[in-house]
């Protein structure tokens, strides 16, 4: 097993609902080949394949999320009007990794390392991170980080209502940066390129959350939080600080995707785009950079 123990490198992972299947496949090629980091921080469905990831259980998240999406207790509108949540909780957090396809808590805790889970504290309107120990056998953080503006409740843990991780902190580099990690890999789950335009629904969000009037600001101004990262991220690519993955391919999954068929070519994609950039990885890894490379002879 080939686990990071070199300091300083985290790995960093975008959430976007049904399009983080593009992560599964990103993990699963890492497991294939024994790669694990001892820092790892994500939000919403980041978070939630990190912790497959984090207990060593691959083709996990497959099961888990193509097994069961057409299953109106995973996600439909059917839940929402039951539970107030599109999302079905319980069944997600509970009866699955409990009953259906078992959760390796043991080896999940026993592993070395941090795990961060983003979430929005709504009173705040700023990212609150929870860890490993917040998972807890009915998963509070991840519950909390994946609770969806508008589609899902807020999730009341230890005093504090929270919310979606990706509210607040999309794309948490900069609080890997700020734990200490020099070197990054980042994965996100749209194309180069792709920029986030203002949210729709304004209105709507201010009467929903209008005794939130911090968490209503950090949302309308979301799209200006995540492209302004995006630039920080390019920025850290040109210096050599950080690997970035990201689908290379245009998305045909939308953040409530329901079709297995285009789930695992997401997944697929993932792997393959991991497996094309595995050596550069590796060479980041070990501190050697790519015009380093291109100077040694043959």
């Amino acid at each position: 097993m080939v686990v990071c123990s070199m300091e300083n490198i985290g790995l960093v992972l975008e959430g976007g609902g049904m399009r983080g299947l593009y992560t599964c496949g990103v993990l699963e090629y890492f497991m294939e080949n024994d790669l694990y980091f001892n820092y790892v921080i994500g939000v919403s469905a980041g978070a939630c394949n990190a912790a497959s990831y984090i207990s060593r259980q691959p083709g996990r998240n497959e099961k888990v999320i193509i097994g069961f999406i057409k299953d109106w207790r995973y996600m439909s509108f059917r839940s929402l009007l039951l539970s107030k949540s599109y999302f079905g909780m319980d069944f997600i957090f509970d009866e699955i990794p409990n009953k259906h396809v078992p959760f390796d808590f043991k080896t999940f805790y026993k592993s070395p390392g941090v795990f961060l889970v983003g979430t929005t504290d709504c009173r705040t309107g700023k990212p609150m991170y929870l860890n490993k120990d917040d998972l807890g056998k009915q998963f509070q953080a991840l519950r909390a980080s994946a609770s969806l503006p508008m589609l899902s409740p807020i999730v009341n843990y230890k005093g504090y209502e929270l919310l979606d991780g990706g509210i607040s902190d999309s794309i948490p580099i900069r609080k890997s940066i700020q734990d200490g990690n020099t070197k990054n890999i980042i994965v996100l789950t749209r194309n180069k390129g792709y920029r986030k335009r203002p949210g729709r629904f304004t209105a709507l969000l201010k009467f929903k959350y209008k005794n939130y009037p911090h968490l209503i600001e950090t949302m309308l101004n979301r799209y200006k939080n995540y492209n302004e990262t995006l630039d920080y991220i390019e920025h850290l690519e040109n210096q050599g600080k950080a690997v970035v993955i990201r689908p290379t391919q245009e998305l045909e999954v939308d953040r409530l995707e329901k079709d297995p068929q285009k789930l695992y070519r997401l997944l697929h994609q993932g792997y393959e785009d991991t497996k094309s950039s595995y050596q550069q990885i590796r060479e980041f890894i070990a501190g050697i950079s790519l015009s380093d490379i291109k100077k040694q002879p043959r």
